[in-house]
């Protein structure tokens, strides 16, 4: 009863589906998952400041595609494309510097675009570090974006935790605000939840974001 669950994997397969999705692959199982998660983490690492939602991949026995989900496809595409084709050149260097290069695949790169930035937990979380590393009173930096989120119709609940040397602090503390509901345990509540770090010159500060957008019902998901 009082273990934390990860609100994304705690609804997987009801409501939510797999950030790497695999058809017809059996043997290379291991390799294809440590593929995965260095690129994912090199790419967040990457585009740090692009305010980037998430990174999911599709994979058949051919094809690897890549999907980027941003608010600001603009800064990714480049001036007519430049910026998506110098990206997949560098993610292909890093796939062979890696030694997970894949020998017969193709490779796929597709930037979607994030309709409404202020209902996405990471946007809100990279927003909230881009305050707090801006040298920005902690404070002011949550009200600011629990106003911004909850003006939003799609969202009806926002919950921010900060915890670490906030305000250069020498002992460590969190700081939460919270406005509407967070059903937690609702299987069919749409919670939008990330982990985020802002990097600053005494020590890292964690940043959790919960978003609540109301409940997915069968028809809906149709």
């Amino acid at each position: 009863m009082s273990h934390t669950v990860h609100p994304y994997a705690h609804r997987l397969g009801i409501i939510r589906d797999w950030k790497s999705r695999w058809f017809g692959v059996n043997k290379q199982y291991r390799d294809f998952l440590k593929c995965d998660i260095m690129l994912r983490e090199y790419l967040e690492k990457k585009m740090r400041g692009l305010y980037i939602s998430g990174i999911e991949m599709e994979r058949n026995q051919k094809n690897l595609r890549i999907i980027i989900k941003s608010s600001r496809p603009g800064m990714i595409i480049g001036r007519s494309g430049e910026g998506a084709v110098k990206l997949k050149n560098d993610i292909l260097a890093k796939m062979r510097k890696l030694g997970i290069a894949p020998k017969t695949e193709e490779v796929k790169v597709d930037i979607e675009e994030i309709r409404s930035p202020e209902s996405n937990s990471a946007i809100i979380a990279q927003m909230v570090a881009e305050g707090l590393e801006k040298r920005m009173p902690f404070r002011r930096v949550l009200k600011q974006m629990v106003e911004k989120a909850m003006a939003n119709r799609d969202v009806l609940g926002i919950k921010i935790l900060l915890s670490g040397r906030l305000a250069g602090a020498d002992m460590s503390r969190k700081e939460e605000l919270k406005r509407g509901r967070i059903p937690l345990q609702t299987f069919r509540a749409d919670i939008d939840f990330t982990r985020y770090e802002a990097n600053l010159p005494y020590g890292n500060i964690g940043i959790k974001v919960w978003i609540y957008k109301g409940e997915i019902f069968e028809k809906d998901k149709k």
